[in-house]
């Protein structure tokens, strides 16, 4: 069994998108083969945005944090799920993941460099857009994508970090929504 925390990372928590059908098929399949799940809503939440370095620097801030913090601290898997926005994260996700992922709680910096505090997870991020995929991954060489991979997780120290593309969002047939969903759910079971 592995605990696993699921970011749904689409800012409009109102409505039902195709990001929350992805990660209630992830969430499905994870608890189905017995997985503990925590659910983290970031639409759901009032990110206050940094406007300081030594806010990040300091850590703490709202209620959101700290539960945010406690349930990464105890997942030994992690899964980010969001839609490409103006080729990158929406804004509410990175303010929340720039609210979560500071220095104290992700990583030490000192003079002789940094030490990731997260070793010993794994992640999968899973990106949601309207271009087909490949053009997103090799004509846009899936900067953003490599970005988050690099800067936040990977220096955090997760490993392995592997991801999912869903494109043609807006234009997928009925059937190949639902394939997303069963690979979804199946990665789920495998806690992958």
């Amino acid at each position: 069994m592995t605990d696993i925390v699921i970011i749904q990372g689409h800012p409009d928590s109102a409505h039902p998108h195709f990001c929350h059908a992805l990660a209630e098929a992830y969430r499905k399949g994870a608890e189905a083969a017995g997985h503990g799940v925590t659910l983290i809503d970031v639409g759901g939440i009032d990110v206050v945005p940094l406007r300081d370095p030594a806010e990040w620097k300091a850590g703490g801030g709202p209620d959101y944090v700290a539960e945010a913090q406690r349930a990464i601290t105890a997942a030994k898997h992690v899964v980010l799920i969001y839609p490409l926005w103006m080729g990158t994260m929406p804004a509410h996700l990175k303010a929340w993941l720039e609210r979560v992922f500071t220095e104290e709680f992700a990583f030490d910096i000192t003079a002789k460099g940094w030490t990731p505090k997260l070793k010993g997870r794994s992640a999968r991020v899973v990106v949601t857009m309207g271009m087909p995929a490949f053009f997103y991954r090799y004509f846009f060489f899936a900067h953003s994508l490599k970005s988050l991979r690099r800067n936040i997780l990977g220096f955090a120290g997760f490993g392995p970090i592997r991801d999912s593309l869903v494109g043609m969002v807006e234009a997928e047939s009925p059937s190949n929504r639902e394939k997303w969903l069963k690979r979804l759910e199946g990665y789920g079971r495998r806690a992958s």
